[in-house]
């Protein structure tokens, strides 16, 4: 199938396509384990983290990994500390939802497209109306690709945080939404929290601090109840990689 132009009027086709979209797993490693050595993160976990993470790749458990948003270069320092954690025999097998605009300039959409991930319409951009359908199908699509084996990476504050780099901003209720239909689906996600500091000096996204938090396991609710479970563990997770930076 040939790829689609990623355009809200279009949203029908680009889901269609993205719903069995998969990108080359070999090239996917050498972008993950290049971008490893150019963006160096020093990693922490939560007591127990890095052997629980393990632990639930190896049982094969469906992951939502939620991370804050800071700067443009969130998704490579989480590309980065995918390679260096038990995240990296997930790479070609994640998909990371991000804006459309990523999907215009063909160059980049081949990038982001060999990342795994899946455009997402924003309201911020094209109003809350114009994109309710197109969302509620993108969220379909995020939920089987969870049920059939994928983990999903989600920066669930939907904008970067320009405002107080230490304090997670209001975690929107999407990822609760998703959560909710890939259980109804049959699936049981856990979700890993990963918190992002750049220290003072938010630009500055070389070596930076990242925590890992401990996996939860139990999400069941209504979407609000797990988007609010987020809230808490993200923030936490962001504290330590502040307090570790």
């Amino acid at each position: 199938m040939d790829s689609p132009e990623v355009s809200l009027g279009n949203y029908e086709a680009v889901y269609e396509y993205y719903r069995a979209h998969q990108q080359n797993r070999w090239a996917a490693k050498l972008a993950y384990a290049a971008l490893a050595l150019k963006y160096r993160p020093r990693i922490t976990y939560a007591p127990g983290a890095e052997a629980a993470l393990a632990a639930l790749l190896e049982r094969r458990t469906q992951l939502v990994v939620a991370v804050n948003h800071l700067t443009e270069s969130d998704q490579f320092t989480l590309a980065a500390t995918a390679w260096r954690t038990p995240l990296r025999r997930m790479i070609g097998r994640t998909r990371v939802l991000a804006k459309d605009e990523l999907f215009v300039d063909p160059a980049q959409r081949k990038k982001v497209d060999m990342m795994g991930s899946i455009p997402v319409f924003r309201s911020k951009n094209h109003g809350l109306r114009a994109v309710s359908e197109a969302g509620r199908v993108m969220m379909d699509v995020a939920a089987e690709r969870l049920n059939r084996g994928d983990c999903l990476a989600i920066f669930p504050e939907g904008t970067c945080n320009v405002e107080d780099p230490k304090t997670l901003q209001h975690v929107n209720s999407g990822i609760g939404h998703i959560v909710s239909r890939a259980e109804k689906l049959g699936c049981s996600p856990a979700l890993v929290s990963i918190g992002i500091s750049y220290g003072s000096v938010v630009g500055n996204v070389k070596r930076a601090s990242v925590f890992v938090g401990t996996p939860v396991v139990d999400l069941g609710g209504k979407p609000m109840d797990i988007a609010r479970v987020v809230q808490g563990d993200l923030q936490h997770a962001v504290d330590g990689a502040v307090a570790s930076y």
